[in-house]
C-alpha cells in the first residue's frame, strides 16, 4: 500500500483564474487538469464522443460533498458526467465504513461491474473512509482488478495527478495518505442541485467514541476560515440557492482548533445577513458541546431551520460511557428541556444504537424512556456493527443475535407510533415547502421539505423545483406529509 505521510497544517489555497471554473498558482492540481483535458479535447475531435463518467455514493452528507468536488475535478478535466444506468469511462466509488453491511455493499457493487469494464473499457476509481483501512486496501489490489486508482478521505486534490499517473503509465495508483493534511480551498465543485447545497465548515472529528471509526479514516479536526465559509454562501445565494446545510461530525465544535470561542453561533449570525439564503440547516451536534449560546443563535436567527438533528445513541449512562460520549441520560434530558424552551416549535431527530455490548435489559428500557419524554420527530436506528480499529470491536458480544433482533423491533415499533402521532397534528394545517423536485415514489407529485425537515408529497400547479410554496397537508404518517395546492411566498 503506497502510503504518504504529512503532518496537518495550514491551508492551502488554490486560486481560481479570472474567468474560470478551475484553479491556478498551484502545479500539483491545474498542470494535472489541463494535461487530462488535453488528451480529452484530442479525443474528442478524433471521435466526436466525450469521456464520461458517474459516481456512486455511499454513507453520509460529507461524501455526498466529497462527490461534488471529484464531479467539479472531473468536469474541469473535460470528463461529462451520466447517471448511474449509464455506462461510463470512469465510475468513482465514495465509500463509506461506518457499518459493515455498506462495505460488503460496497464490494458487491464493484464486482458486478466487472463486465461492464471489460466490454467498455472503462475502470473504477475507489476513494472515501473505506480507503483508509489497510485492509480494505490490500483485498482491493488483491481481488478487484477493474479498480485502477484509489485514494483516501486526505488527498481527495491528489485525484487529478493520480488519474494522470494512471492514463499515461497504465499502471494501478494507489495512494492513501496516512494523516490529514491541510484545508484545501477553492476546488471545483459540481453542486447537485441549485437551490440546495451542502457547505462543510469543519472536516474530521475528536471524539473517538468507542465504537466509531470516523476519526481513524477522517482524521482529527480542522476548522474552515469562517471568511472562506462565508465567501462560499454569498457565491451561492447569488447564484440562486436558497438554503444550505452546514456540515461537519460535529459542527457545535467548530473554531475550538484556531482557538475561537462560540465560533459556530458567530457563524449562524453572519449567514442571517447573507440576502437571498432562506434556510440554514446543519449536522451533526454532538450533545456535549452544545452550548447556550449556540441555543439563543438558533433561537434567534430567522434563517436558522426548527430542526435539530441531536444523536443520543443509548439512554444507560452506563452505556454511554462504555460509549464514550462524555455525557449521561439525565444531563442529555436536562439539554433537550433547555432546547424545547427556548425554541418551543423545535423537532428533534437523533441516532440510536440497538445491542452495544453489554447492554442488559435495563439499559434498553433506557433507551426506550429517553425516546419516549423526548418525543423525536424521526430517529436512525441502528444494530451495533463492530467496526475494526476501534476501541468497541475488542468488547465480547454477549448478547444473543435473537434478543438484538427483539430489541430493535420494540424500539421501531415506538419510534414510529411517536412519529405518526407527531404527523398527524399537521393534518389540516399549511406548511412551507421547499421543492425539491418530483417524488422518487410517484413522478406526477412533487416532493419537498418543510423547516423541520418533514417530507411532503403533494399535487400542485405551476410550481418547479426550487419554489418556497405553503402546502395544505391533507394526510400524514410516520415519514411524510402528503398535501395539495401550492401558493408560491410572495
Amino acid at each position: 500500500m503506497d502510503i504518504k505521510k504529512n503532518n496537518a497544517g495550514d491551508r492551502f489555497r488554490l486560486k481560481k483564474p479570472s474567468g474560470g471554473m478551475g484553479v491556478d498558482n498551484a502545479p500539483e492540481f491545474s498542470e494535472w487538469v489541463e494535461e487530462i483535458r488535453n488528451q480529452n479535447t484530442a479525443y474528442t475531435l478524433e471521435t466526436g464522443k466525450t469521456k464520461k463518467f458517474k459516481i456512486e455514493i455511499f454513507g453520509c452528507q460529507m461524501n455526498e460533498r466529497d462527490s461534488e468536488t471529484i464531479a467539479g475535478m472531473l468536469t474541469d478535466m473535460g470528463f461529462e458526467e451520466v447517471s448511474k444506468d449509464k455506462p461510463a469511462d470512469v465510475i468513482v466509488f465514495v465509500t463509506c465504513c461506518v457499518r459493515e453491511n455498506a462495505e460488503e455493499r460496497i464490494y458487491g457493487h464493484i464486482g458486478a461491474l466487472s463486465g461492464e469494464c471489460e466490454e467498455n473499457g472503462s475502470f473504477i476509481i475507489a476513494c472515501g473512509c473505506m480507503m483508509q483501512q489497510s485492509h480494505v486496501v490490500e483485498k482491493i489490489r488483491k481481488s478487484y482488478h477493474n479498480v485502477k486508482i484509489v485514494f483516501g478521505t486526505h488527498n481527495i486534490h491528489t485525484l487529478p495527478q493520480l488519474l494522470y499517473r494512471y492514463i499515461t503509465g497504465k499502471k494501478r495508483v494507489f495512494e492513501v495518505w496516512e494523516k490529514e493534511d491541510k484545508v484545501v480551498e477553492e476546488l471545483p465543485i459540481k453542486r447537485t442541485d441549485k437551490h440546495k447545497a451542502w457547505v462543510s465548515i469543519i472536516l474530521g472529528c475528536n471524539n473517538f467514541c468507542s465504537y466509531c471509526i470516523v476519526p481513524h479514516v477522517r482524521g482529527r479536526e480542522r476548522s474552515r476560515d469562517i471568511n472562506d465559509v462565508l465567501a462560499e454562501i454569498k457565491v451561492l445565494a447569488e447564484d440562486g440557492c436558497k438554503e444550505i446545510t452546514l456540515l461537519g461530525q460535529n459542527v457545535n465544535s467548530y473554531g475550538n482548533d484556531l482557538g475561537e470561542k462560540d465560533l459556530f453561533a458567530r457563524l449562524l449570525y453572519a449567514i442571517e445577513d447573507i440576502e437571498g439564503i432562506e434556510r440554514v440547516r446543519f449536522m451533526t451536534s454532538h450533545p456535549k458541546d452544545l452550548s447556550d449560546s449556540l441555543i439563543e443563535a438558533m433561537k434567534t436567527c430567522k434563517k436558522v431551520c426548527n430542526h435539530l438533528h441531536l444523536p443520543f445513541q443509548s439512554g444507560s449512562s452506563r452505556i454511554l460511557e462504555k460509549m464514550n460520549r462524555r455525557y449521561t441520560k439525565e444531563t442529555y434530558l436536562e439539554l433537550v428541556s433547555r432546547i424545547k424552551a427556548a425554541i418551543p416549535e423545535i423537532a428533534l431527530t437523533t441516532d440510536i444504537i440497538v445491542g452495544f455490548p453489554g447492554e442488559t435489559v435495563e439499559d434498553f428500557e433506557d433507551t426506550l424512556d429517553v425516546v419516549k419524554k423526548v418525543g423525536f420527530d424521526a430517529a436512525y436506528m441502528f444494530i451495533y456493527s463492530p467496526r475494526k480499529g476501534t476501541p468497541a470491536a475488542k468488547l465480547e458480544q454477549d448478547i444473543p443475535s435473537g434478543v438484538i433482533s427483539a430489541r430493535f423491533k420494540k424500539l421501531v415499533d415506538l419510534q414510529t407510533e411517536i412519529a405518526t402521532d407527531l404527523a398527524k397534528k399537521f393534518e389540516g394545517k399549511s406548511v412551507e415547502v421547499l421543492v425539491d423536485g418530483p417524488s422518487k415514489n410517484n413522478p406526477e407529485m412533487l416532493s419537498g421539505r418543510t423547516r423541520s425537515n418533514r417530507l411532503v408529497n403533494f399535487k400542485a400547479e405551476n410550481v418547479n423545483k426550487g419554489d418556497t410554496v405553503y402546502v395544505d397537508i391533507i394526510r400524514a404518517g410516520a415519514f411524510w406529509l402528503e398535501g395539495r395546492g401550492g401558493k408560491k411566498l410572495g
